[in-house]
C-alpha cells in the first residue's frame, strides 16, 4: 500500500500486532488533568487558540477543521515547553517525596525549595523546541541545563537556547546520537538528570512524564472542541519520536473509549520510523539511521519512543510518511488563509498536517487513502500546529520564496 517515488505521500493502515496495551493507563484523563494544574499554576500560562477555518473546511469539501495553534504557548513559539517543565517538576517532587500538586510555579521557584532541593543539572539533546523548552524551564526554576543538538541545527534554534542560560552546543551527529550523547553525559555529572522526549529500554518515567505534560494540549483541545458543539471525527498528529502522537491519541483513546475518532500518525518521509514500524507490521519497531535530511527539523528523529509506540500500535488507525513539499504546503496554507479565516503561522514541523489534509481532499492520487480514512462532508478534523515560525529565516523561505514548491521534486530547492 502507498506510493512509488520520493515524491508521493506513502501510507498504511494499522496492521500491527497488538499489545497488552498497558501504557494507555499513563495518559488517562486524570493523568492529563493533573498536568494541567501544574501548568495553570505558572504565571505566564494561557490557554493557546483553537482556530476554526470554517471556509477551508468547506473548500476542502469537510464539515469542519480546527487547529490548535502551539505558536502561543508560553511566549515560546512552540508546544514543547509543557512536557520538559512538567518532568521537572515531577522529578524534583520525587525527590522531595511530594505530589506535584504540592510544588506548583510559586513553590519551585521560591528559595525556600532551592534551599530545600539544591541545584541539579538537565541535560537534553534537541532539534530546536524541546530543548528551549527544558532550558526556559530549568532557568526559571534555578537550575542548569545542558543541551545538545545535531548537526544542520541553525544558529536561531541554538541561540534561542542559549538566552536561557543553558549550555549548549552543535555536534557533528544526528539527532538520535545527540540523545545518546546527552545520556551518558547526564549519567558522568553530579546530580544529572537526562529530561529526553523519547524512551527506551530502563528510561521510560521521564518521557512517560513529558507526554502526560503534552496531555495539555490535549485537555484544551478537548474543551475548546466541545464548547463549540464538536466531537471530533478525525486526529491528524505530526510524530517526531512519538511524543506528541502518543499522548494526543492516548488522551483521545481513553476519552472517546467506544467510539474514539479516525486517528493518523504524520512523520516525514526522511525519518518516518513509525510507518517503517506499521509496513513491519510485527509489532516491533524499526530505526531509521543517517542524517534525516528534512525541512522538519523537529520530526526528524529515528527511533521511536517506546512508551509511545505501545499506544500507537493499539489505538492509531494509519501512518502516513511525507515528503517536504506536503509540509511546505502547510505552512503556506496557513499563512495565506481563505478570506474569513484566521492566519496561522505555522513551521515547518508543525504543518505538515495541514498539507496532508489538503492533498487528501484535492489530490485524485490519494483518494484510496481519504476513502481508506472515511474523509468526507461530514467529517470533523482536528490539527494541532506544535510549532510557529520557530526559525523566522526558514520560515520565509518557505512562505515567501517557495522553498520545496515542486512537488514532484520536492528536495530540489534544498
Amino acid at each position: 500500500m502507498g506510493n512509488t517515488t520520493d515524491a508521493d505521500i506513502k501510507w498504511t493502515l494499522n496492521h500491527i500486532a497488538k499489545s497488552d496495551d498497558k501504557e494507555l493507563k499513563n495518559m488517562s484523563l486524570e493523568e492529563m488533568q493533573k498536568a494541567g494544574e501544574f501548568h495553570r499554576s505558572f504565571p505566564q500560562y494561557t490557554v493557546t487558540p483553537l482556530t476554526k477555518l470554517s471556509h477551508l473546511a468547506e473548500y476542502l469539501g469537510l464539515k469542519r477543521v480546527y487547529v490548535k495553534d502551539e505558536s502561543y504557548r508560553f511566549g515560546l513559539n512552540a508546544f514543547k515547553v509543557l512536557g520538559g517543565s512538567y518532568a521537572i517538576a515531577r522529578h524534583i517532587a520525587k525527590e522531595l517525596g511530594k505530589e506535584v500538586s504540592e510544588v506548583p510555579y510559586n513553590v519551585l521557584t521560591s528559595d525556600e525549595l532551592r534551599e530545600e532541593f539544591g541545584q541539579a543539572t538537565f541535560f537534553t539533546a534537541t532539534d530546536g523546541n524541546h530543548g528551549r523548552g527544558v532550558a526556559w524551564a530549568a532557568n526559571k526554576l534555578g537550575q542548569k541545563c545542558v543541551v545538545r543538538m545535531p548537526k544542520g541545527t541553525t544558529q536561531t534554534r541554538l541561540q534561542n537556547i542559549a538566552k536561557e542560560n543553558a549550555e549548549v552546543t552543535i555536534e557533528d551527529l544526528n539527532y538520535d546520537d545527540c540523545v545518546r550523547l546527552a545520556a551518558k553525559e547526564a549519567k558522568n555529572t553530579y546530580r544529572g538528570i537526562m529530561v529526553q522526549d523519547t524512551a527506551w529500554e530502563g528510561y521510560e518515567e521521564i518521557p512517560t512524564w513529558i507526554m502526560q505534560g503534552y496531555g495539555t494540549l490535549a485537555t484544551e483541545a478537548d474543551r475548546q472542541l466541545e464548547e463549540d458543539g464538536c466531537r471530533p471525527t478525525h486526529i491528524f498528529i505530526q510524530a517526531g519520536v512519538g511524543s506528541l502522537a502518543g499522548a494526543v491519541i492516548g488522551y483521545f483513546a481513553n476519552r472517546f473509549k467506544d467510539n474514539p475518532p479516525v486517528m493518523a500518525v504524520v512523520e516525514a518521509k526522511a525519518a518516518d520510523c513509525l510507518y517503517r514500524s506499521a509496513v513491519q507490521a510485527d509489532g516491533k519497531r524499526v530505526d531509521v539511521t543517517g542524517d534525516m535530511l528534512t525541512i522538519m527539523a523537529g520530526l526528524a528523529c529515528g527511533e521511536a519512543n517506546t512508551v509511545s509506540w505501545d499506544i500507537l500500535r493499539n489505538h492509531a488507525d494509519a501512518f502516513i510518511s511525507c515528503p517536504d513539499w506536503v509540509s511546505a504546503n502547510g505552512t503556506r496554507i496557513y499563512g495565506a488563509p481563505i478570506k474569513g479565516d484566521e492566519q496561522v503561522i505555522s513551521g515547518e514541523s508543525g504543518s505538515v498536517t495541514m498539507g496532508l489534509l489538503h492533498a487528501l481532499m484535492t489530490k485524485g492520487e490519494y483518494k484510496e487513502l481519504k476513502e481508506a480514512l472515511k474523509l468526507d462532508e461530514h467529517s470533523e478534523v482536528l490539527l494541532v500546529s506544535s510549532e510557529g515560525d520557530t526559525d523566522p529565516d526558514r520560515y520565509r523561505e518557505i512562505a515567501w520564496e517557495g522553498l520545496c514548491g515542486n512537488s514532484k521534486e520536492p528536495f530540489a530547492d534544498l
